[in-house]
Formats: C-alpha cells, sequence, structure tokens
C-alpha cells in the first residue's frame, strides 16, 4: 500500500495485549434497551473481554427492519464502561456518527462492510477522524477485493489515527455456501504477510450467520494466527432485535472461548525450532522441485500447441479437459487432498496451459496450415 510520500503505510498494533495470546471483542449485534446492554455488558465482564461492542446505527438491507436506537444508545454504553470497567466501542457509516461517538470519548469504531465498499464514505469517515486518538477496526469490503480494504485502511492511516486493526467478516460470492459470508482465509491472509504488524481479528459471527459453527471458525482464525476474535453475544438471543441466529448468549460464548486452543506466536525451545527450519527447508526444496516440473509441463504444453497450430486444431479439447479432471480428483482424493485445492489448481494449471498454446497458436514465425 503505497502512502503519499511513496513510503508503505505502516500500522501500529492495535490496543497493547498485556501478553494476552488473542484479543476479544463482544456484545450484540444491537443496542437494543439500556437493560439488554447492562445485561450483556454484566455477563462478558464476568467472562473476560478487552473490548464491549453494540451497533447504534444498524445498516438494514431492507426498510422496515430494525436500524438501530441511534445517538441515545451512547449513555447506555458509557453507563457499561463506567459500571464494568471494559472499552466500548460502535459502528460508524457517517461522519456524523464519527462526530458524535467522538463528542461521547467512546474508546473505538469500526466500519462495516456496505461502508468500506464506498470510498467516498470512508475518506468523509477519515477527514472526521482528523486529529483524534480513537482506535478504529475497518471490515473487510462485502465483496473479496484486497485494495478496496487495503485502499480503506489507508484512507483511515492518512487521517492521523494511530490505532488502526482490520476485521475479517467474510465476503459475499456466488453459489451456495454452508456460511453467511465465506471467509475465503486467502484474502485476509494476504493483507496480513503485506502488514504483519496490522492487527487482524476474524468477526466470526458474520462469517458463520449461525451459531453451530461459531467454534470451528474462531478455532481456524486461531490456528492461523489471528490476533483476536469477534463476536456477538446478547443476553437472549433469540429475542434479538437483529441478527439473532448468528448470537451466542452468555454461557454459550464462555464455553466457546474455554473450548478454544490459542497458539503461542512467540515461545519454541530450540529443539523444535531446529526440527521446525529442517522441515522449512525440505519444503522449500520440494516447492522448487514442481516449479522445475511445471515448467518441463508448459514445454510439453508448447509443443502440443505447435502440433494444434500445423493441423488448425482448436486449444481447448473438452473430452481431453474431462478426462484430466477425473484422473486429478481421483488421485488427489487419495493423496488426502481436498476437493477444492485440486479444483483451484487444475483450473490455474489450465489457464497456464492454454496461455502457453496461444502463445504459440500467434507467433509470426511460424505458418499456419490453411483449411480446405
Amino acid at each position: 500500500m503505497e502512502a503519499q510520500n511513496g513510503q508503505m503505510t505502516a500500522y501500529r498494533p492495535f490496543f497493547t495485549q498485556q501478553g494476552r495470546r488473542s484479543y476479544w471483542i463482544a456484545g450484540p449485534c444491537s443496542a437494543e434497551t439500556r437493560d439488554q446492554v447492562m445485561r450483556a455488558a454484566s455477563g462478558l465482564s464476568n467472562v473476560g473481554i478487552d473490548l464491549f461492542r453494540a451497533g447504534l446505527w444498524k445498516p438494514r438491507t431492507q426498510p422496515g427492519n430494525f436500524e438501530g436506537v441511534g445517538e441515545k444508545g451512547i449513555a447506555w454504553l458509557l453507563e457499561a464502561r463506567e459500571a464494568y470497567g471494559m472499552r466500548i466501542c460502535t459502528e460508524v457509516a457517517s461522519a456524523a456518527h464519527v462526530e458524535t461517538v467522538l463528542r461521547a470519548g467512546l474508546d473505538a469504531v469500526w466500519l462495516g462492510a456496505r461502508t468500506v465498499a464506498s470510498p467516498f464514505a470512508v475518506q468523509a469517515i477519515a477527514d472526521a477522524l482528523q486529529g483524534s486518538e480513537i482506535a478504529v477496526m475497518v471490515k473487510n469490503p462485502i465483496n473479496p477485493d484486497l485494495k478496496l480494504w487495503l485502499g480503506a485502511l489507508e484512507r483511515i492511516a492518512r487521517s492521523g489515527v494511530q490505532h488502526i486493526s482490520a476485521i475479517h467478516r467474510g465476503f459475499s460470492v456466488y453459489g451456495k455456501s454452508i456460511y453467511r459470508n465465506p471467509p475465503l482465509w486467502s484474502l485476509p491472509l494476504e493483507l496480513k504477510s503485506q502488514h504483519p504488524e496490522l492487527a487482524l481479528i476474524c468477526d466470526a459471527s458474520h462469517i458463520c450467520g449461525s451459531r453451530e459453527e461459531l467454534g470451528d471458525i474462531a478455532q481456524q482464525a486461531l490456528d492461523l494466527g489471528y490476533d483476536g476474535i469477534h463476536l456477538e453475544v446478547h443476553p437472549q438471543p433469540d429475542t434479538a432485535l437483529s441478527d439473532a441466529q448468528q448470537q451466542l448468549d452468555i454461557k454459550q460464548f464462555k464455553n466457546l472461548k474455554n473450548k478454544l486452543i490459542f497458539r503461542d506466536k512467540t515461545s519454541i525451545d530450540s529443539s523444535n525450532k531446529a526440527l521446525l527450519e529442517s522441515l522449512r527447508r525440505d519444503i522449500d526444496r520440494l516447492d522448487l522441485e514442481i516449479i522445475d516440473a511445471l515448467q518441463e509441463r508448459m514445454k510439453q504444453a508448447e509443443s502440443i500447441g505447435s502440433i494444434k497450430r500445423a493441423i488448425n486444431m482448436p486449444l481447448f479439447q473438452a473430452k481431453r479437459w474431462n478426462y484430466i479432471v477425473n484422473q486429478y480428483y481421483s488421485k488427489g482424493r487419495s493423496a488426502g487432498l481436498g476437493d477444492d485445492f485440486i479444483a483451484q489448481f487444475l483450473k490455474a494449471l489450465h489457464e497456464e496451459s492454454i496461455r502457453q498454446q496461444r502463445q504459440v497458436l500467434h507467433r509470426p514465425d511460424l505458418q499456419v496450415k490453411k483449411s480446405s
């Protein structure tokens, strides 16, 4: 990500974690009543969280649904902070929201997926944040667009905000899925690889859309080295005015939190470190051998392209391709490889093979046999 001076934007860690292995953000999807907010805060204070969340302004897909209590809910959040000593945050979707939150002195805000999809909206929020010390979390946009996510993060960084983090809440994709918003793990991991210092938090609630898979998604995030988990928790989730099906009650949240296995990112003894480095060297060697094998395969593809050019034959041959697909799936499954991996690998391999053959097909130094 390029900053105005041509240097890469750097992000400071999101809140000092004081040795914690992960950062916990929890609270109801929406602040509905003072009693509901205080009950949620009371219960969560006994479980242990770092940031209490509740939406005040709720962007709804259709009009007529509950759109939040608005500014009056800020008093409830402030009361929860005073009573239980917890940091508090809410979502902002406009400059007016930011100004209201800054006046009240909340600890953090987040930008939702719909807001992040609009550079104009993000810039207006960034302008309103100028000079503030509030922490800002930026969710990924609805669609799997890494540049759009990076752009939103950079706009906030340019406003002078010191503490910025990214929230991975899954993506809207075409087709059926067991998830409300499939995680597409490779995209947030690419974000993390480009900015290792950027705290990455998993919003398992919005990825799943239901309670059933929350533990599995949260565990996958921790296994991948995420810095925190974001979950929606309601004192009575079945009566919630928004996203009832994906919220946990206090007891469910405590049980889930206690079952998760945390990964230590820093400590490793010398013997295991030596073994790990040896295995990584083996993987590096195997990866290079794979590249060499792919190079040889593409040479064969070029030769096939030459033959197809000589006899004026179309590049794509459906019967041959179907045979390859069936062979690869059978071999991949027997080797313990997942179908999704095989599908992605085959797609990339086929596209590159076709690209190589097209280059041969249009080389000016070869003669094309005219069809009769």
